[in-house]
């Protein structure tokens, strides 16, 4: 019977192999997750990296500043995206065909605003179908784009919005309109202090925002950004 004796230096030889060895396994597992998630297709900028940005709003409530927005963005003549959910367009047909009228782009926000992080696959794929079918009796539109309300979504959210061909999208800067201490200049200022290239720029429907958009327009355009869709930012 032979021993086989391993010196001390041939034991850290060894050990640095089976580190490497280790370190490969893990950079490769890593990076195939990083890969599958970049084909997941969740966009929090659009890829275009050009000085363009697009206006997503979400829209669930806030029926009154709907048609005030349309008309800043009319003036301006800026065309947006509009995540409506289907329950607000069963609800509010009118108001939904103003906003299609205005050309502006629909994306869907789900048939019922509730967080989607907690939904199953089985629901989640209900909820999206629903509201796109909706959206789709209603304005002739068939939506390519989901924004999760709150962007609380999970691995079954994933699933079902590209079983369904969606892009899932969320956003780079969000104005946080919707909370009770927002005002027009907390707003401006969270928009202005952060542009980027192909930035998704979250708003809603609200008064504050309505009187702060004049300003951030001007702002964005001053710094030689479009204004656009998230069609207009996605290649």
């Amino acid at each position: 019977m032979k021993l086989f004796i391993v010196n001390r230096k041939t034991l850290y030889v060894l050990l640095f192999i089976i580190l490497i060895i280790v370190a490969v396994a893990i950079y490769i597992s890593f990076y195939n997750k990083a890969q599958e998630t970049f084909n997941m297709d969740i966009y929090y900028k659009g890829n275009v990296d050009k000085n363009i940005v697009a206006f997503a709003c979400n829209v669930d409530w806030g029926n009154e500043y709907i048609k005030p927005m349309l008309e800043v963005f009319s003036k301006n003549k800026i065309k947006i995206t509009f995540f409506v959910t289907g329950n607000w367009a069963e609800k509010n047909p009118e108001l939904l065909k103003s906003i299609v009228n205005e050309e502006h782009e629909i994306g869907n926000h789900g048939y019922q605003h509730m967080d989607y992080d907690k939904l199953s696959y089985e629901k989640n794929k209900e909820e999206i179908l629903k509201a796109h079918n909706v959206i789709n009796n209603l304005s002739g539109i068939q939506p390519k784009y989901f924004a999760p309300p709150s962007g609380a979504y999970n691995d079954n959210t994933i699933k079902a919005a590209k079983d369904l061909n969606y892009d899932i999208i969320m956003w780079s800067i969000d104005t946080i309109d919707w909370r009770e201490d927002s005002n027009k200049e907390k707003i401006t200022s969270r928009v202005i202090n952060n542009i980027h290239d192909s930035a998704i720029i979250l708003m809603h429907p609200t008064e504050e925002t309505i009187k702060a958009l004049p300003n951030i327009i001007d702002y964005i355009v001053e710094k030689g950004y479009k204004i656009g869709k998230i069609g207009d930012i996605i290649e």
